[in-house]
C-alpha cells in the first residue's frame, strides 16, 4: 500500500512535472519497490517464494523446517541490502524502519490451510450454524490447497489491481494517544506515524513543487469571469486566456507556471485569490440581478397599487392634473427621523402612511397636523405649547384623535378635483381634512379597512354637500355643512365660510374615467423625462407655477418653437439663427432676488431631480405649485421638495 501511496503522489508528481516541462527542484525520496521485491519477487526468488518451497518439499514435517527456511533465506538474500540475518529470526529494513522477524512457526503457519474433505464433511451436517460457518465452494479438481502466503500476494495484488483503475485520495489519520483520551499528546508516537506513513516526503515534494494544477480549459471555464476580456465567452487559445486571468489579477511570475498542457500554481494563497475574486464577481451580479428583479418588482407592485386606487375613484370624482400620476412614497414625513411620533403611534407599530395635512376645525380654520396611518389604526397627532413642566413655552407633539378601522363609518368626499376628505367615525365626531395626497391616504385606509373588517369594502360617499358632527366642548357640539361647487372659470380651490356652512369652489380637472400612465417604461420615456425636467430647470423664471412638478410626476409637454419647421424655405428657425449675424450682446440681467425658506424636516431625494437638505437648512424659493411640492435652489443645485417640509422666512 505504502508504494500504491509512492507511485501515485510522490513519483506520478515528479514524472508529471517533467512532462509538462515545467522547472522545479528534484526532492529524494525512498521508493519502497525494492523492499516489495525483496518480499514477492520470483527472479530472484523472495521470501514467499521460498517459504512456499520449503513447505512444498518437507510436506508435514515442521520440525527443523523454520532452520532450514532462515539458512535458505541467508542464501540468498546476503547481498540484500535490506537484508540482515539473525540468530532465529531476520530483519527487513522497511521505509519507515527496521523490522524483527522471529522464524519460529513461519511454515507451520504458511501451510495452516484446511483441506477439502474437512470442509465437505462440515457443509454436509445437518446443523444450519456449522453449514453456515462453511460457504467456500468446493472445487473439484485435485490441486493442492494455496499456502498462506500466496493467498496474501494475490489478495494484495488484486487490491493494487483495482486501485490502479481509479483515483484514490488518501487521508492519514495520526492518533495523539494510544488511551483516547482527549488533551493528551504522546509526542514520541505521533512522530512515528509521521515516519511510518512517509508524510515527511510527500509534504517536500509538494513543497517544493505546485499545490493545484488543472487543464488550461477548465481553469479557463472556472475563472473566466474575472476578466472582461474572456467572459462571458473566449474563443481564442485557452493557453493566452489563461494567461490573461494571472495577468488581470496581477498573480506573481513565480506563482505559477504554464506547462504543455495544464497550468501550475505554487502557493495555495494564490488559489484563494482567485476563488475569492471569483466570488466577488458572482456576488457583483447576483446583485445587479436582484436589483434589476427588486425593481421590475417594486414597478409592477407599485402600478397594481396606483391601479387599486384610481378604481376607487373611477367614474366617480375628477382627477387633478398635476397628481394622478404621482408616486406613492408613504413616509413624508420622515418617521424614522422623529421619534416622538412613533411613540405617540406606539413604538411596536409600522407605519403604512405619515404626512402633514390640514384639519379645519369648527370656525373652518386651518391647522396643520400630523396624520399617521399604522397597521391597526389612524392617529392625528398635533402639535401645543407646553404650559408647564420642563418644558414650557416649547412646542410638543400632542396626541389629537386616535381612530380604529371598525369605527369607520365612511368617508366622505366631493365629486370633483379637490382635496378635502371628511372622516366619520362611528358615535363619534368628524374630521375635515385638506391633504394632496388623498387618493394614496384613502387606499393605504381601504387596504387596513378590508382587512381589519373581515373583507368589508370601505365605504366611500361622492356628494355635493356633507354634514360635520362637531366634537363635544363646553362650546357645545352640534353640526356644520360643507358644499362643494365647480367653478368653470377659476383653477385653484377657494373657500368661504359664511356661518356654518363651508362653500367650497373649485376649478374643472380630468373625467372621472382618467387613469395614470407609466412614463417609465421604455428608456425613450426615461430620456424624455430628463430632459423635460433639464429645460423646467433651465427655464424656471419663463414657467408658471403649475409646470412645475416633482420628478415623480409626468411632466407637461412643453412646445419648443425652436424646433418648429419653417414651411416656406424647409429650415427651422434654429438654423435661420445661426445664419444671422452676430447681434451686440445685451447687458447682463441684475440678480434677482428669491424669498428663503427653512427646512421643518429632514428630506432625502426620491431622484435626480430632487433637493435633498437637513432640518434647519435655509436656501432659496424659486417656485411654488399648488400640487404641494416646490422648487428650490441651495448651493447651485436646483430641484424639487415637498413643500410641507419647509417653512417661509
Amino acid at each position: 500500500m505504502q508504494q500504491i501511496f509512492i507511485e501515485l503522489t510522490l513519483k506520478a508528481e515528479q514524472e508529471e512535472y517533467i512532462s509538462e516541462g515545467i522547472l522545479w527542484t528534484p526532492i529524494e525520496y525512498f521508493n519502497n519497490k525494492i523492499v516489495c521485491d525483496l518480499f514477492e519477487s520470483r527472479k530472484p526468488p523472495g521470501i514467499m517464494c521460498i517459504l512456499d518451497d520449503i513447505c512444498s518439499q518437507i510436506h508435514a514435517q515442521n520440525e527443523g523446517a523454520d532452520g532450514q527456511f532462515l539458512i535458505e533465506l541467508n542464501k540468498y538474500m546476503s547481498q540484500n541490502e535490506h537484508y540482515q540475518s539473525g540468530a532465529q529470526c531476520f530483519i527487513i529494513k522497511h521505509y519507515a524502519g527496521t523490522v524483527l522477524y522471529n522464524i519460529d512457526g513461519f511454515c507451520e503457519k504458511n501451510r495452516d490451510t484446511l483441506y477439502k474433505d474437512l470442509i465437505t464433511l462440515m457443509q454436509q451436517s445437518n446443523r444450519q450454524f456449522f453449514k453456515q460457518l462453511f460457504p467456500e465452494i468446493v472445487s473439484s479438481s485435485g490441486k493442492k490447497p494455496t499456502s498462506f502466503s500466496s493467498k496474501i500476494k494475490n489478495q494484495a495484488n488484486d487490491l493494487v489491481d483495482s486501485l490502479s483503475k481509479c483515483a484514490p485520495h488518501y487521508v492519514r489519520c495520526i492518533k495523539p494517544n494510544d488511551t483516547k483520551r482527549s488533551l493528551e499528546w504522546d509526542e514520541k508516537r505521533v512522530l512515528h506515524q509521521v515516519e511510518y506513513l512517509g508524510l515527511k516526503e510527500n509534504i517536500r515534494v509538494r513543497r517544493a513543487g505546485f499545490a493545484y494544477r488543472r487543464l488550461f480549459d477548465k481553469f479557463l471555464y472556472r475563472y473566466s469571469i474575472l476578466t472582461p476580456k474572456t467572459w462571458p465567452s473566449y474563443r481564442g487559445n485557452p493557453r493566452e486566456g489563461v494567461e490573461i486571468i494571472c495577468q488581470t489579477v496581477n498573480m506573481d511570475l513565480d506563482q505559477y507556471q504554464m506547462g504543455r498542457t495544464k497550468i501550475f500554481i505554487k502557493n495555495p494563497e494564490s488559489l484563494f485569490l482567485l476563488e475569492e475574486m471569483r466570488e466577488r464577481k458572482y456576488d457583483s451580479y447576483a446583485r445587479v440581478i436582484q436589483k434589476a428583479f427588486k425593481k421590475f418588482t417594486a414597478r409592477k407592485r407599485h402600478a397594481k397599487l396606483k391601479e387599486d386606487a384610481c378604481k376607487l375613484f373611477l367614474n366617480k370624482k375628477e382627477r387633478r392634473r398635476y397628481s394622478i400620476n404621482r408616486n406613492f412614497i408613504g413616509d413624508y414625513i420622515g418617521i424614522e427621523y422623529h421619534p416622538a411620533l412613533q411613540a405617540l403611534a406606539g413604538k411596536k407599530e409600522r407605519i403604512i402612511f405619515a404626512a402633514t395635512i390640514n384639519k379645519y376645525d369648527r370656525r373652518f380654520k386651518v391647522s396643520k397636523i400630523d396624520f399617521l396611518i399604522t397597521a391597526n389604526k389612524i392617529v392625528l397627532i398635533g402639535r401645543e405649547v407646553e404650559k408647564k413642566g420642563l418644558n414650557k413655552g416649547k412646542i410638543i407633539e400632542v396626541l389629537k384623535r386616535q381612530i380604529n378601522f371598525n369605527d369607520i363609518d365612511s368617508i366622505g368626499l366631493s365629486p370633483y378635483q379637490d382635496n378635502f376628505i371628511i372622516l366619520n367615525i362611528h358615535n363619534s365626531y368628524t374630521s375635515l381634512l385638506e391633504t394632496p395626497l388623498k387618493t394614496e391616504l384613502i387606499n393605504a385606509i381601504n387596504k387596513r379597512y378590508y382587512d381589519k373588517t373581515d373583507g368589508r369594502i370601505l365605504p366611500l360617499n361622492f356628494n355635493t354637500s356633507h354634514q360635520i358632527i362637531l366634537k363635544k366642548t363646553r362650546f357645545g357640539g352640534g353640526s356644520r355643512i360643507v358644499k362643494f361647487s365647480k367653478n368653470d372659470n377659476g383653477s385653484s380651490t377657494q373657500l368661504f365660510p359664511k356661518g356654518k356652512i363651508l362653500f367650497v369652489y373649485i376649478g374643472p380637472g380630468l373625467s372621472g374615467n382618467a387613469k395614470p400612465t407609466d412614463e417609465r417604461i421604455t428608456m425613450k420615456g426615461h430620456y424624455e423625462r430628463n430632459k423635460i425636467s433639464s429645460l423646467i430647470t433651465h427655464q424656471t423664471s419663463s414657467l408658471s407655477p403649475q409646470h412645475v412638478t416633482t420628478s415623480n410626476r409626468v411632466y407637461p409637454l412643453i412646445n419648443n418653437n425652436h424646433t418648429d419647421i419653417n414651411r416656406n424655405n424647409g429650415t427651422t428657425h434654429l438654423q435661420n439663427a445661426i445664419c444671422r449675424y452676430p447681434e451686440k450682446p445685451k447687458p447682463p440681467l441684475k440678480p434677482r432676488l428669491l424669498p428663503l425658506v427653512e427646512a421643518l424636516y429632514s428630506y432625502e431625494a426620491q431622484d435626480t431631480d430632487e433637493l435633498s437638505f437637513l432640518v434647519g437648512d435655509k436656501f432659496e424659493l424659486v417656485n411654488k405649485d399648488s400640487s404641494g411640492w416646490w422648487q428650490g435652489r441651495m448651493k447651485n443645485r436646483t430641484g424639487l421638495f415637498p413643500g410641507n417640509y419647509v417653512r417661509e422666512l
